[in-house]
């Protein structure tokens, strides 16, 4: 059975997630530790819990969601894995993270690339992957039917959508990769979302303003 950790870390309060089962390997979707006390309590985490991290997602590629890849990288030798389409992003990365506040001296190169309907293992458990652009160009969420969750980065909050604002944003096809991806969901899943508190399928079907 997966059990989920949450983190919310760096100034855009990221909600970076730990994945791991019986088995004891690990993975982190959108390791977002910056500082290093966040960085720490990673460390402390993975050790105290005899944890073995063996995969890192990201959901989409957005400053605030890859601060914690170079780290996951040197501390652990395991490196992202996103959308091909979430390459442009990493053009810029150091000088947006700059007019941030964030020093960024290094971007690790992908272990490979994730693909829309593919499934992810590790330990006893998997995810699928599922290709949700509209937000930001290469943007995936991942989904455990069996425990019925779906991890959904910045597509989708509590009685909100993501931002369309920002290069590669596309409000309509966001509201199809909503739509499409994670309403046809059962009503009961529970959605893990990039910030902010938990929430599920059928709440959001019901009562998100933004949906038409």
């Amino acid at each position: 059975m997966i059990k989920i950790k949450k983190f919310v870390f760096n100034n855009f309060m990221v909600n970076t997630y730990f994945l791991h089962d019986e088995s004891g390997d690990c993975i982190v979707i959108d390791a977002a530790c910056y500082e290093p006390a966040e960085e720490n309590e990673v460390r402390k985490f993975i050790a105290g819990n005899n944890l073995n991290l063996v995969r890192n997602l990201n959901t989409h590629c957005h400053i605030d969601h890859v601060l914690g890849n170079n780290f996951i990288a040197k501390q652990y030798g395991v490196y992202p894995e996103y959308h091909k389409n979430s390459l442009p992003f990493f053009s810029t990365v150091k000088e947006i993270g700059s007019s941030f506040g964030f020093s960024i001296t290094q971007v690790p190169e992908p272990k490979r690339y994730l693909e829309d309907g593919e499934t992810i293992h590790w330990g006893n458990s998997s995810l699928v992957v599922l290709s949700t652009p509209g937000h930001a160009e290469g943007s995936v969420c991942f989904y455990n039917e069996n425990q019925q969750f779906v991890i959904t980065g910045d597509v989708l909050f509590k009685d909100t959508i993501g931002r369309t604002d920002l290069p590669s944003g596309d409000f309509d096809q966001l509201m199809k990769s909503i739509k499409t991806k994670l309403f046809t969901m059962p009503g009961e899943t529970i959605v893990y979302p990039g910030h902010g508190p938990e929430t599920s399928i059928g709440y959001e079907m019901e009562n998100n303003p933004f949906i038409r």
